[in-house]
């Protein structure tokens, strides 16, 4: 996944909010397989357990059985055709998610060797606040963040000003 590059800045940037949220007592479901940044997590502390790789769109048993305190979503949400059903099935009382943010100057991400490595959608920051308010989470805290590149180009120039992630932590309105 990370053959060309490697997301140090975007890791220390979800690190330093994780941290700032959640206290490392709470047990973590990390949505999505264990990935580069689980290790980092349980190096902070965390005891993180991750989803095993299952269609999230169709099977959430994984989310509904779990009994952690905490889910984190670290761009997941982007990949699912519908992020809506997941994030009422969780359990949990409160979210950690990050997104990419949909970018004007360029087109959805979408890998062509990898069928899972694509982006189903492309949100602005008041479209991810939106799913979030109508599955029944209040945004507690927020921040963007750039992704410059050292490529040389009109692109290039505007990753420099443009926000390119987006994370929140939220917390459920409504027990279920």
């Amino acid at each position: 996944m990370y053959e060309k590059s490697y997301p140090n800045k975007r890791f220390k940037h979800t690190a330093k909010f994780l941290q700032k949220h959640i206290p490392t007592h709470y047990n973590i479901l990390d949505l999505g397989v264990e990935n580069p940044f689980t290790p980092i997590m349980k190096d902070l502390g965390y005891q993180v357990q991750n989803t095993l790789g299952e269609d999230l769109d169709v099977h959430t048993a994984a989310i509904e059985k779990s009994d952690a305190e905490v889910v984190t979503a670290f761009e997941i949400f982007e990949h699912l055709l519908s992020p809506f059903t997941v994030l009422q099935r969780i359990k949990a009382d409160k979210l950690v998610a990050s997104i990419p943010l949909r970018l004007w100057f360029s087109p959805a991400y979408r890998s062509k060797t990898d069928m899972w490595d694509r982006h189903y959608h492309e949100f602005e920051d008041w479209q991810f606040d939106w799913l979030l308010e109508k599955a029944d989470w209040k945004i507690i805290a927020r921040e963007k963040w750039t992704n410059p590149t050292k490529k040389i180009g009109i692109r290039p120039i505007l990753r420099w000003f443009t926000p390119r992630y987006y994370i929140v932590y939220a917390e459920r309105i409504n027990k279920q």
